[in-house]
């Protein structure tokens, strides 16, 4: 499974629309997402303060578009890979939804639902 972090109000348009494009998709040609032990970095740097906020499970199999593992920053490909979606995620292809608020401290972490026994 895949993870993404969207605002409430992205998820309720894409469950209308069917299928999630996030704002940045037409800059970035494709959709960010993480893995569960990635997801803390692109939060805390990009979503601080947001307490609006769901984690989208994606599985990797639901998709209709190219799912590529890429560098977090292409100028250091030892540094993190992310896995990146090459086309809307379509509603079906999500298989939960979790809230995702930052804990008392402010950071984000990976919610004890999704974190492996």
């Amino acid at each position: 499974m895949i993870l993404h972090i969207c605002s409430r109000a992205e998820w309720a348009s894409a469950r209308e629309s069917g299928r999630h494009v996030p704002a940045g998709f037409a800059v970035d040609g494709f959709v960010h997402c993480s893995d569960p032990g990635t997801v803390h970095l692109p939060a805390n740097t990009l979503f601080r303060g947001r307490d609006d906020l769901l984690l989208l499970v994606i599985d990797p199999a639901l998709l209709d578009a190219e799912l590529r593992w890429e560098p977090g920053d292409p100028a250091d490909p030892a540094g993190p890979w992310f896995p990146h979606v090459y086309g809307p995620i379509p509603v079906s292809a999500v298989v939960a939804t979790h809230d995702f608020p930052p804990a008392e401290d402010g950071a984000f972490r990976l919610p004890n639902a999704l974190a492996r026994p």
